[in-house]
């Protein structure tokens, strides 16, 4: 079990102006944020960051709906925090989503369902390290 992870609220989260909201939530189920940003993804950036999917039928519409409008990546740490996050997040179609999760209470489709999270321990180091150099994380982030 690792105790990072990276979570983007996605560009319809920010166009709702639900940032704060958001943050409340991740903060109190007992993450501690180690870096966020505001950021617009470049298409390359984006196609980059998405490139696991880049057979999938939905590849293109992520690409530009990621690219749309600015997003916020967040580095987290809590124990077992993968797992602990997609659970406070939610299924990714909020009708299938838990109560009280954010996807339930925040996003309006699969496709825009506000909220991004690493879905393993090894893709959490490589997401945060694309969205973060060492310099930006706080200096008692673990490796």
């Amino acid at each position: 079990m690792g105790n990072k992870t990276l979570a983007i609220i996605k560009p319809d989260g920010v166009k709702k102006n639900v940032i704060g909201e958001v943050i409340k939530k991740i903060t109190a189920a007992g993450f501690k944020i180690k870096a966020l940003k505001m950021v617009r993804l470049t298409k390359d950036s984006a196609s980059g960051f998405y490139e696991v999917h880049k057979e999938r039928g939905f590849f293109a519409d992520l690409v530009e709906f990621m690219t749309s409008g600015p997003c916020v990546p967040i580095a987290l740490e809590k124990e077992n925090a993968v797992a602990d996050f997609r659970k406070l997040i939610g299924a990714t179609d909020p009708a299938e989503a838990d109560e009280g999760t954010i996807r339930k209470l925040y996003a309006e489709s699969k496709a825009y369902n506000i909220i991004h999270g690493s879905d393993s321990d090894e893709n959490a180091a490589i997401e945060i390290a694309h969205f973060f150099s060492r310099k930006e994380l706080l200096e008692n982030y673990t490796d």
